[in-house]
């Protein structure tokens, strides 16, 4: 069990977070590796050489981390922090996501558009239903996300263009597999990084149907 009392989930590899001294699944902590200058830099996708230091994915666990200089800690020697290393973290773990769904469009097991979207919904097995944050109440409440799916609301309607080759895309979905399921695990650590980070409310929200 970790130190909070919650059972390990022995599915995957687990580590320690530096700040809160718990374990947990690497899915659920951001890498971060220590540069030849001795700087500590980001690695969401967990495959840059080197000793890895984890942090919990939320944004109050890793101001502390840069606050209280427990990155040389984990690294046991004096390493730097670059300026603007929150913003730096939102920036990879959004383009991961964003990287993700572009796979997924690519593979045909992403669809976007209402209509598409709905077709979708009612004829495939949709693992991932997204809607963008800043897109009519209304119109996002027509759909509803399949049971034992996901939902994602707090990307906006120009990040999810983005992944899309698109200026804006309002809805989109994506089919069950491990594209889908990559999709959910990051969004996950987006969203604890954005969390009472100056976002809207409604960016907040990632959850079942």
């Amino acid at each position: 069990m970790t130190r909070g009392g919650k059972t390990k989930d022995r599915s995957e590899p687990e580590r320690r977070c530096i700040v809160t001294g718990e374990t947990g699944p690497k899915s659920g902590l951001v890498r971060f590796v220590v540069g030849p200058d001795d700087m500590v830099y980001p690695d969401v996708a967990g495959k840059l050489p080197g000793r890895g230091i984890y942090v919990s994915a939320t944004r109050t666990v890793l101001e502390k981390a840069i606050a209280r200089r427990m990155f040389s800690k984990g690294a046991k020697r004096q390493v730097g922090v670059p300026d603007g290393l929150l913003d730096i973290v939102e920036a990879a773990l959004l383009k991961r996501i964003q990287d993700t769904l572009a796979m997924a469009r690519k593979a045909g097991r992403a669809v976007t558009g209402y209509e598409k979207v709905k077709t979708a919904l009612y004829g495939e097995k949709i693992r991932v239903l997204l809607q963008a944050c800043d897109a009519s109440e209304r119109g996002k409440g027509k759909l509803s996300t399949p049971e034992g799916g996901k939902w994602i609301g707090f990307l906006t309607a120009d990040e999810l263009g983005q992944a899309f080759a698109r200026d804006r895309v309002i809805h989109a979905a994506v089919s069950a597999g491990t594209l889908a399921e990559r999709i959910v695990e990051e969004a996950a650590r987006l969203q604890g990084i954005r969390h009472d980070g100056g976002k809207p409310a409604a960016e907040k929200d990632i959850g079942n149907a």
